[in-house]
Formats: C-alpha cells, structure tokens, sequence
C-alpha cells in the first residue's frame, strides 16, 4: 500500500473516531483511541516512536517523536487545540525531511468538523 492509499484508510479511521469521541478530548485520549482503530483495520502502528539522526557526522539518538508511525510510511501528528499554528506544520514538516518519509498528516481532532483539522504535509511525494 502506497503513502496515498494509506492516508486515505487513515483519514477514514479519523473520521470515524472523530464521530464517536467528538471534540475536547486530550491528545493523548486521541492517540491510545487511534493507535486501537488504526489496529483494528489492520495497520501497522507504533506510538510515540523515537526517531534518531544525523547532524555535523553524529547520530543524535532519539532526538524526537512521532506520535503515530503507520506502516512505517505514514507520520501522523495529532493535536487537540484551539488552532493548528505556523509551528505545527514546521514541527511535522521537519519530522518529515529528518526521517525521509513523504508524507504526514497533521491532525486536530478539537475542531467541531474534522475535516477541518486535517492536513497532508509532504516531502517530496
């Protein structure tokens, strides 16, 4: 399964979690509850995957996380606020670039429609 047919099963489990839980959650009630539905369709999920790279010739280990890692292809990154910000997007478009995937999706499940709080961020897709 590609990046883009990932995105749109994971898109579709968002929704229907989205619809169960509504709104106001924290991001962590979000993230266990995907983690289970991404599952559940058969995904490949690991949660809160540290993420290592290489700056000026050494390897800063887990230097950061991913919320969502599916099929070791797909980064998503999941909000529960007011409004996504500039650094929300930098934030996931660097994860993109230092862990060479291509796509990510950034999520805020605090809006009153999801479709709202979805984004696609990409890297060279």
């Amino acid at each position: 399964m590609n990046e883009n047919e990932l995105s749109y099963k994971i898109i579709g489990v968002a929704f229907k979690l989205h619809a169960s839980l509504g709104p106001g959650l924290l991001e962590s009630a979000y993230e266990r509850a995907f983690e289970h539905d991404l599952r559940e369709v058969g995904l490949e999920v690991k949660r809160q995957l540290p993420i290592s790279f290489a700056y000026k010739g050494i390897i800063l280990e887990s230097a950061y996380k991913v919320d969502l890692m599916v099929n070791q292809k797909v980064i998503v990154e999941m909000k529960s606020v007011e409004q996504l910000v500039p650094v929300h997007y930098a934030q996931t478009l660097t994860y993109l670039r230092l862990s060479s995937k291509k796509l990510a999706l950034l999520i805020n499940f605090n809006e009153k429609s999801l479709k709202n709080g979805i984004h696609r961020i990409v890297n060279n897709l």
